[in-house]
């Protein structure tokens, strides 16, 4: 017997989703997946379950440019607790460490320059980094002793913004693959007291922001009114007008020379032609090169 035929559809462009606590990204996904009918769906960067804010879920030809949101600055808001450190370095850890010691404002405040701009910093072990192809958070609840390899991350700001005796919270921006479990580990040894993560919330990733967010309640409702077009991201992109001809040129992988006294020498972009977007790709000696080639409607 022939396998039934399956019955989604093709979906494309963005939901920008403000997961709810408690909630895996993957099961975030495969709830909108099912809601949309969709064929092919992914987010843009793993949130913890603990964690709430913006998980950027694209579908179908939006998927091309995850890794492209993915690179762009994130944001977070997020609340330490002094006293305990954890395997997980949040409230869903085991306690490894304790202290009796708690910070003053003005000790945090003095220390938080030394965690901003290009900073060294070992991964939480309970984080979706991959070591010998499998999530180390896989291993990590599997009893595996991990040695975390250190790595550069760029901290563009990182502020005190509340503070009380036994809980700060701070609000960081950063570029991709930094951890604020890190930072909030990182920051409560320094100040001898320990600490960890009780509540954290994404505010910003690349060009979306906190107020694009919406709930899995009103996707539910009507998720596909809510939908944002593939090209909702490029806004921090330049974009290039193309004609047909090159856009099919575009569109079989080849180059395409730029021309006009405008086009761009170098750097990221992307091509539009008849308001359609074609390709996102980088600019080389006035050649577009695709990285990214779109070849559904939307």
């Amino acid at each position: 017997m022939n396998a039934p035929r399956s019955t989604r559809v093709e979906v494309n462009g963005w939901v920008v989703l403000d997961k709810p606590a408690f909630t895996t990204s993957t099961s975030a996904v495969s709830r909108l997946k099912f809601l949309m009918n969709a064929k092919k769906a992914g987010h843009a960067g793993t949130l913890d379950p603990l964690a709430t804010g913006i998980l950027p879920v694209a579908f179908g030809e939006a998927t091309k440019t995850v890794p492209f949101v993915q690179d762009g600055e994130k944001a977070y808001r997020f609340t330490i607790a002094w006293g305990a450190e954890t395997d997980s370095d949040d409230a869903e850890g085991q306690v490894t460490a304790t202290s009796g010691l708690r910070p003053a404002p003005q000790d945090i405040e003095a220390l938080l320059p030394g965690f901003i701009g290009e900073i060294t910093q070992i991964p939480p072990a309970y984080s979706a980094i991959k070591i010998g192809g499998e999530r180390a958070y896989d291993l990590a609840r599997g009893g595996a002793v991990l040695d975390m390899p250190p790595r550069q991350v760029t901290v563009h700001a990182l502020r005190l913004v509340a503070a009380d005796a036994d809980s700060a919270t701070l609000e960081a921006e950063c570029g991709k693959g930094t951890y604020v479990r890190a930072i909030a580990r990182d920051l409560g040894r320094a100040l001898g007291c320990f600490g960890h993560v009780i509540k954290l919330r994404r505010t910003r990733v690349g060009p979306f922001l906190e107020r694009d967010a919406v709930t899995m309640e009103a996707l539910e409702q009507d998720g596909m009114a809510l939908m944002r077009p593939l090209d909702a991201w490029l806004t921090e992109v330049p974009c290039v007008m193309i004609d047909r001809q090159g856009a099919a040129q575009l569109r079989r992988g080849q180059s395409l020379i730029l021309r006009g006294r405008d086009a761009p020498s170098e750097g990221l972009i992307w091509a539009s032609c008849g308001g359609v977007a074609i390709a996102i790709g980088s600019v080389e000696q006035g050649a577009l090169h695709p990285e990214r080639v779109f070849t559904s409607p939307y």
